[in-house]
């Protein structure tokens, strides 16, 4: 940890908090136990992250809260073959005027991470989604109902 940090009279946990706030890497400097820090970052991001999920009689539909995104921020894709993931990070703005600082930030940075493990019965080669107000619904389609299985008669032969 740095020399200036170490002696402010803050706790490890908060220095830790500061670290990943300033995006400071101290990686090289204690070793490596546990979930890596991009692990952490993930889980925090997955539940920080309010979701809904809705089944429809044709689809499944994802809500996903991720104010202050642009369209152009959100990603949507599916992994490992039924995985569903939307992502975004929003980073703090630079100031434009000289001489403005915050006084008080309170509106969430940072990443917004969802996984959904989807059904058998989703189609996957029919997922949607819109992005409004912050707001980003994600429709995937269900598979036809396979047809109901013919019964199926065997001739029987003579030997």
């Amino acid at each position: 940890m740095d020399f200036a940090l170490r002696n402010t009279g803050f706790d490890s946990t908060m220095l830790d908090v500061l670290h990943e706030l300033l995006e400071i890497g101290d990686e090289a400097e204690k070793p490596h136990h546990g979930p890596s820090r991009a692990y952490l970052r993930d889980a925090k991001a997955m539940a920080a992250t309010p979701a809904d999920a809705k089944e429809s009689p044709n689809a499944f539909i994802f809500v996903i809260d991720m104010p202050g995104l642009k369209a152009d921020q959100v990603k949507v894709h599916v992994e490992d073959g039924n995985i569903l993931v939307v992502s975004g990070e929003r980073k703090r703005e630079r100031e434009k005027e000289q001489g403005v600082r915050y006084m008080k930030m309170e509106r969430r940075l940072g990443k917004y991470l969802k996984k959904f493990v989807l059904p058998e019965n989703a189609d996957i080669e029919k997922i949607s989604a819109t992005y409004q107000d912050g707001v980003l619904t994600v429709t995937v389609e269900k598979k036809p109902p396979p047809e109901p299985k013919q019964p199926k008669t065997v001739e029987v032969r003579v030997a």
